[in-house]
């Protein structure tokens, strides 16, 4: 699935699609975080009730069929949550390392200087064998993604397939997936 099913329909309640939508409602801020760079704000769009629903949706249907969402630190955690609602199943937080106290199944992944840690509790939550699709806002470079894929396939889950909100196709982070399937409600 190269862009998945998203972006082509209308969305509920009106005939704009979701990528133009986000396309909408995104703010662009020249300059962030540093010269040259133009950072992609996705906060008017959530902070809307109807590009909030939009988008929730929208990630339902891909994760139609799994037992559970994932979402990573910290925007995931808003996605994920709304889109597990909608579902009627659970949602796990993909935490930043440190947050949470033992047992924990972490994953380090390399960044630009140094490392990180992503981490979800090895106990209390039985993930054996269980579909688990993987909600963040923006896919850049891809290593913050898989390392959440390794994480969960550590622990025991399945993962078929990955989605974000926006995806900065620059960067590679769909190559840094494969194979998994990997859906974009809007790129850029």
């Amino acid at each position: 699935m190269e862009h998945g099913p998203l972006g082509v329909g209308p969305v509920s309640g009106g005939g704009e699609d979701i990528s133009s939508l986000i396309a909408r409602m995104m703010r662009e801020v020249p300059d962030f975080p540093e010269p040259g760079v133009a950072f992609k704000d996705l906060t008017p769009l959530l902070a809307d009730a109807h590009g909030l629903a939009a988008v929730t949706d929208a990630f339902a249907e891909v994760a139609r069929g799994a037992d559970l969402v994932a979402g990573i630190d910290a925007r995931g955690f808003l996605l994920g949550a709304a889109v597990a609602l909608r579902l009627g199943t659970g949602v796990l937080a993909i935490r930043k390392g440190g947050k949470l106290p033992p047992p924990v199944f972490s994953e380090t992944y390399a960044l630009e200087y140094g490392t990180a840690k992503l981490e979800i509790p090895a106990d209390g939550i039985d993930l054996g064998g269980r579909s688990v699709l993987i909600i963040d806002d923006v896919l850049a470079t891809g290593g913050t993604a898989a390392a959440a894929v390794k994480l969960l396939q550590n622990a025991g889950a399945s993962v078929p397939g990955a989605a974000v909100l926006l995806e900065l196709t620059a960067l590679g982070g769909r190559e840094a997936l494969e194979p998994l399937p990997v859906t974009s409600l809007y790129t850029v």
